[in-house]
């Protein structure tokens, strides 16, 4: 009789987001006594920048949403103007990515409308939009901005119509869409863009996602799947996955990947609870982070996701006595990388008519910059006009460093086949004197020029006056500080020092790479080992 030997091996899994919580912030820092609408329509009903917080609101007569200013907390005044244009309830909202004075709504009224926001606020009510969108035949009631082309906007209807608009246009009524896509069978219920804006994805109340090129309209890919019928939909980034949120044939909530090449079946999928509130999927490309949120519920779990089998890694979840209406999320140049803030929430609590601002915090010992969490992230600035988009250009969005007091020159354009370090190097060439020592080696190992390294004294910045920053290597990513010039010796000698720990930092991560590699060939021995013993 043989006998076989179960090797039992704990499956261990680092991550530096393991320990990440919510921290809601205290009632003086909430919005109080905001009319939150009555609309049972499920969109996140708010949208924040780092300037403002939109929501909308319910009113008599027509629609309207509120624009506060994000330092206005506390008890809000009932009184307070609002953007009250549309002649029926607004369903959705959206500030423009590139602007933030510039916020889009949609209405029952069947119009998108274009607002022009004072960089005070709303002082009075506004009724009158900059931009009034004409071609729906029924109701509105999604919007979406480009990632990456300006004045392109999507709206989709009641009419099962998705519209693409051009903004840019000398009319104040624009009756004209540059294209109208008719693939679907339903209502849309939600729309993502992957992260150069190439592909379109849509989910639809005929329980279909749909994988569409948003410059010809052409249908990519689409479900047949009868074991999950999804509500919402989301790009993961650059992972080339999707993850959609809905039900299970048994009416479970449930989540499930796809590879967005082939939508026969899910990758993964996963039953969450029996529990009826549409999910709301949020996905952070910088951190791999995915939360989700369920509509009617006071808890957020949240999920690591890798390229790799299982793919979706459970983290915690977040829980709340407060249910949740709406979602709105700070985009990531406006966290306070000071307390390692990797996201920001602001939940709508309907029966307290409360905004809640929930922060996602990584517990760090050291106040100083974390550079490991804190990767180059996706700026405010445009990487292509709208004529370059409609006449066939794809770019990935300009990149930018959220290390306090960077440059706009840090920004970085993706997508474009360079090595982002490249551009980096590009833009500093005036200065090269004042590069630090570990840039300069790489440019001149490209031109074949190499040299031993020079003394300290040659970090001094450059004293052209056309350059006035220093670049800093960091974790493998550049940021660029204001710097100005050394003029004692002790002040060189600091700058020394500061370059010694930027390097010492580099080494420390790479001994920390050294250690994942030891381990997971380990992994993989035990793995081997046990096998063979089966």
């Amino acid at each position: 009789m043989t006998i076989t030997k179960m090797t039992w091996r704990p499956q261990y899994r680092s991550s530096k987001y393991r320990h990440v919580f919510g921290k809601p912030a205290t009632k003086e820092n909430c919005y109080d006594g905001v009319p939150i609408t009555r609309s049972v329509h499920d969109n996140h009903l708010c949208t924040v920048n780092p300037r403002f917080i939109a929501v909308i609101t319910e009113c008599a007569g027509g629609g309207a949403f509120l624009v506060l200013s994000i330092n206005h907390t506390g008890k809000v005044d009932p009184h307070h103007p609002k953007v009250s244009g549309h002649r029926g309830n607004v369903l959705d909202i959206k500030w423009n990515p590139f602007n933030d004075f510039c916020i889009a709504s949609c209405s029952e009224d069947t119009t998108v409308k274009i607002w022009d926001i004072h960089e005070h606020g709303v002082l009075k009510n506004i009724t009158v939009p900059r931009k009034e969108l004409q071609g729906h035949s029924r109701r509105v009631g999604l919007i979406e901005w480009h990632p990456t082309a300006e004045n392109i906007i999507f709206s989709t209807g009641y009419d099962y119509q998705v519209m693409v608009w051009k903004l840019d246009v000398p009319e104040q009524v624009i009756k004209n869409p540059v294209r109208s896509i008719s693939v679907h069978s339903d209502v849309v219920l939600s729309m993502s863009f992957n992260t150069d804006g190439s592909r379109l994805a849509t989910s639809c109340k005929d329980k279909k996602i749909r994988v569409i090129d948003p410059r010809t309209g052409t249908l990519l890919q689409e479900t047949n799947c009868k074991s999950h019928k999804a509500s919402k939909v989301l790009f993961l980034g650059n992972l080339k996955m999707l993850l959609s949120t809905g039900s299970s044939r048994w009416n479970h909530r449930q989540i499930a990947l796809w590879d967005q090449e082939d939508l026969s079946q899910p990758s993964y999928s996963e039953d969450l609870d029996g529990s009826s509130g549409v999910l709301f999927p949020f996905y952070d490309p910088d951190t791999h982070m995915l939360y989700i949120a369920g509509k009617g519920d006071g808890n957020i779990r949240y999920y690591e996701i890798s390229p790799e089998k299982p793919y979706v890694h459970y983290l915690t979840e977040y829980r709340s006595l407060l249910p949740q209406k709406g979602m709105g999320v700070m985009p990531k140049r406006g966290l306070d990388v000071c307390s390692c803030e990797i996201f920001r929430f602001y939940k709508l609590v309907t029966i307290k008519s409360l905004i809640e601002p929930l922060s996602m915090i990584v517990p760090r010992r050291s106040e100083a910059y974390q550079d490991d969490i804190y990767p180059m992230t996706a700026g405010n600035k445009p990487s292509m006009t709208a004529d370059e988009w409609i006449g066939g250009l794809d770019k990935g969005p300009v990149m930018m460093s959220l290390r306090p007091g960077s440059k706009l020159d840090s920004y970085v354009e993706l997508g474009s086949g360079k090595d982002p370090t490249d551009s980096m190097e590009t833009q500093h060439s005036r200065s090269r004197p004042g590069l630090s020592l570990l840039i300069q080696e790489r440019l001149d190992a490209k031109e074949g020029n190499a040299r031993k390294v020079s003394p300290p004294t040659s970090l001094l910045p450059s004293t052209d006056e056309k350059s006035s920053s220093t670049t800093y290597v960091s974790n493998g990513q550049l940021d660029s500080t204001h710097c100005s010039p050394p003029k004692t010796e002790n002040e060189l000698r600091q700058m020394f020092y500061k370059q010694q720990e930027e390097i010492r930092r580099l080494k420390e991560h790479l001994n920390q790479k050294d250690v994942r590699i030891k381990q997971l060939e380990l992994e993989i021995k035990n793995v081997r080992n046990s096998q063979a013993n089966l």
